[in-house]
C-alpha cells in the first residue's frame, strides 16, 4: 500500500485549512468516509439537507397538497428554478431559462429549432457545426436532424487533450452555417473554451450558436446574456448535485423566443395549457419550449445546491477548482509521470474546466480495481482516467489519497514507467 508522502500530506492538510470553502464539505453525504470520490462531474454527492426536502415534499406537498399543488406552486416550478439557474450559475435574466425535459430531449429541441429558422430565413443555411470530440449525445442528434431536415455536418477535427480552437471554428462557418453546437467544457479533456469570442465568431458568420453547458454549469462562471449565446444546454445532476438523471436546463435568449418554434409541441407549451384546444398555439416566451408534464421530483434535489452556489458565489467555486486541479496536477506530475502517465487536459487553467483526464494504457484496467478500493474516478477512451474534482464536496486531502491510489494501483499492474 502506498504510504502518504508527508510533505504532500502537510501541503493538502493546509490547502485545506487556508480554504475558505472547507465547511461546506461536511454539508455533503458522504463526505465523512474515507472513499475518495472523483465523478462529481458525472454525478454529484448530495447535501444531507436534501433528504429532508425530499422527504417533507412526499408528506406534505404530494401527500398533503395532492392535485392541489399543480395550482399552488409546481406549475412554476420549471421556470422558477430555471431563473435561478440563470441567475446563480449561468448569467441569465429572468425569463430564459427553464427545467424540463432530459439533456438530450432539450438539445434536440433547441438544435432543431435554430436550425429550421435559420434554414427558413436563408436556404443557403444548411450546415450544422460540431466538433469530432464532442459528447456523444450532441454529435448524434446533430447526425440525426441533419438527416431529418435535409441538412449537413460541417466537422471540426480536434485534439482530444484540448479542444475547439479558434481558428478551427472560423475555417468551419461561413454563409451555410445554420448553427454551431459546441461544448463550453469539453467532456473528456476538460478544455474550457472562450464563449464570448466563439459566439462572435459564429455571429460573425450569420449563425447561431449552442452552448453544452453540463461540464460548465456550478462549475466555471458563465455570462450567457453577456457573451453573446443565442441557446443553451445543461445538465443538472453533475455540479448542481440534482440526482441521477435529473432534468436538465434550457436557456434561450430574450430575442429568440418568439421566432423559435419547437418540434415536440405538448400540452404544456401551448398559450392556454388548460383550454385543450383543437389545435396547438404557441405559448409566449419560454413555456412554449415546453412539453409535456414537467418532472417535479426531479426538481427538488437541485435547489439546495443552487442556494449553496448563491451563498458562496460562483467565482469562489471556480477558486478552489482551480486551485484543486493545480494541485492533482503536480501529484500527477511527481508520482504518476514516472508511471508513465501523462496529462491530457489543458495545463492552463484559464483554458480547463473542473476535471483532469490522465493517460496510460492501463486505465481501464485501473478503473476497476480502483472502484473495488474505493477510489472513484472514471474512464474515458482513449486510455483516459478522469478525475472530475467538485470544489463544495472535495478535499485537497482527499485529492492527495486518491492520486497517490491510482499511483499504486497501476503498479500493481505493473506499470513501470515510460
Amino acid at each position: 500500500m502506498t504510504e502518504l508522502d508527508p510533505t504532500l500530506e502537510r501541503e493538502a492538510a493546509a490547502l485545506d485549512a487556508a480554504d475558505p470553502l472547507r465547511t461546506y464539505r461536511d454539508a455533503f453525504v458522504g463526505a465523512e468516509t474515507s472513499l475518495v470520490y472523483f465523478d462529481g462531474n458525472s454525478l454529484g454527492r448530495p447535501l444531507r439537507v436534501t433528504a429532508e426536502r425530499l422527504s417533507s415534499f412526499v408528506t406534505e406537498e404530494w401527500g398533503g397538497r395532492l392535485i392541489r399543488g399543480w395550482d399552488e406552486a409546481w406549475m412554476q416550478l420549471p421556470f422558477e428554478i430555471g431563473d435561478t439557474i440563470g441567475r446563480v450559475a449561468i448569467g441569465a435574466q429572468p425569463g430564459q431559462t427553464i427545467v424540463g425535459d432530459s439533456t438530450t430531449v432539450l438539445l434536440y429541441k433547441l438544435i432543431r429549432a435554430a436550425f429550421d429558422a435559420q434554414h427558413t430565413a436563408d436556404p443557403a443555411r444548411v450546415e450544422i457545426v460540431v466538433d469530432r470530440d464532442n459528447f456523444p449525445t450532441d454529435r448524434y442528434l446533430i447526425e440525426g436532424i441533419a438527416a431529418e431536415r435535409g441538412g449537413a455536418v460541417r466537422w471540426i477535427d480536434v485534439d482530444r487533450a484540448s479542444g475547439v480552437t479558434e481558428e478551427a471554428l472560423r475555417a468551419a462557418v461561413g454563409p451555410q452555417t445554420a448553427v454551431v453546437v459546441l461544448s463550453h467544457v469539453a467532456y473528456r479533456s476538460g478544455y474550457l473554451a472562450d464563449a464570448k469570442t466563439y459566439a462572435d465568431i459564429a455571429h460573425d458568420a450569420g449563425a447561431l450558436i449552442l452552448w453544452d453547458l453540463c461540464h460548465s454549469a456550478g462549475s466555471v462562471p458563465v455570462e450567457a446574456d453577456a457573451w453573446g449565446f443565442d441557446l443553451a444546454v445543461g445538465c443538472t445532476y453533475k455540479y448542481l448535485n440534482g440526482g441521477p438523471g435529473s432534468p436538465a436546463f434550457a436557456y434561450v435568449a430574450h430575442r429568440h423566443q418568439a421566432s423559435l418554434a419547437q418540434p415536440i409541441q405538448g400540452w404544456m407549451g401551448t398559450a392556454d395549457v388548460f383550454a385543450m384546444g383543437p389545435e396547438y398555439v404557441p405559448a409566449d416566451g419560454m413555456r412554449r419550449f415546453l412539453s409535456g408534464t414537467p418532472p417535479i421530483t426531479g426538481m427538488l434535489a437541485m435547489q439546495d445546491t443552487l442556494a449553496l452556489i448563491d451563498e458562496v458565489g460562483i467565482q469562489a467555486v471556480r477558486d478552489k477548482s482551480i486551485a484543486l486541479t493545480e494541485f492533482a496536477v503536480a501529484i500527477a506530475d511527481r508520482d504518476l509521470a514516472p508511471l508513465g502517465v501523462t496529462v491530457a487536459s489543458p495545463r492552463n487553467p484559464a483554458h480547463r474546466g473542473g476535471h483532469v483526464t490522465l493517460a496510460h494504457p492501463l486505465m481501464r484496467e485501473a478503473t476497476a480495481v480502483l472502484w473495488e478500493r474505493d477510489v472513484i474516478p472514471d474512464y474515458r477512451d482513449p486510455h483516459g482516467l478522469r478525475i472530475g474534482l467538485s470544489p463544495l464536496s472535495t478535499s485537497f486531502a482527499e485529492t492527495e489519497a486518491g492520486l497517490l491510489k491510482v499511483a499504486e494501483v497501476l503498479r500493481d499492474l505493473g506499470a513501470d514507467g515510460p
